[in-house]
């Protein structure tokens, strides 16, 4: 365990040790947030490529590398990930060499080299991630929509997660408590949105006659 320790605190590869600390911390704070039903991608915004003004410098150079329109959150995680393997890459095929590459140099050399890696898994990691609403479709579209539990159940407590298809057949990732009437709503649950307060969406059981055609256009 020494010897891993030296390796990772050596000077020449201490900027990727800290981007895979950061991205560990960051990836872990997300993990438990979202299992008890807050996100907390929810405080960095759903995607910051939606607040740009522009498609010029900066916003057009973010656009391209977030292809797949991950939230920011997520997209930095991704970033750190890759920088920091590809700066432990390229030190480690370095040291078979005998030598060493300079660490302005080297995380110079990481950091240009991770924004195709970003762009392309980013494109790949959008379809699995689920994402929050977006902005070709309201919140007031989703009142009045059938949705199934993610993440639960729904009480009066802390608020939990959806998922429903929009009309154009995109899946959104919803924060949902169940109403003040209702009772608790478990996972897989297919649930009925019928009202948003400033938090979240209130959900109840969805009535049976609505729940069979919306398993069928899943399964589409």
């Amino acid at each position: 365990m020494s010897a891993i320790g030296d390796i990772l605190l050596a000077p020449d590869v201490r900027p990727f040790a800290v981007a895979a600390a950061i991205m560990l911390v960051l990836g872990g704070i997300e993990f438990l947030t979202t299992v008890i039903g807050f996100s907390l991608s929810d405080l960095f915004g759903h995607d910051a490529s939606a607040d740009s003004g522009g498609h010029h410098g900066l916003d057009g150079l973010f656009l391209w590398i977030n292809a797949g329109r991950l939230p920011l959150l997520i997209l930095i995680i991704l970033a750190l990930g890759v920088f920091s393997i590809e700066g432990f890459l390229l030190q480690g095929v370095a040291h078979t060499l005998g030598t060493t590459v300079p660490v302005a140099i080297a995380s110079l050399v990481a950091a240009v080299g991770s924004v195709p890696v970003i762009r392309s898994t980013s494109r790949g990691l959008a379809r699995i991630i689920p994402r929050d609403e977006t902005y070709a479709v309201s919140d007031a579209d989703f009142v009045g929509k059938v949705a199934q539990v993610a993440v639960g159940p729904l009480d009066q407590g802390l608020p939990g997660k959806v998922r429903l298809k929009d009309v154009f057949g995109n899946w959104h990732t919803l924060t949902a408590r169940a109403s003040a009437d209702s009772t608790p709503l478990p996972v897989g649950a297919s649930v009925l949105l019928v009202d948003r307060d400033a938090k979240s969406f209130i959900a109840i059981s969805a009535p049976a006659d609505l729940i069979a055609p919306i398993q069928s256009s899943n399964r589409a």
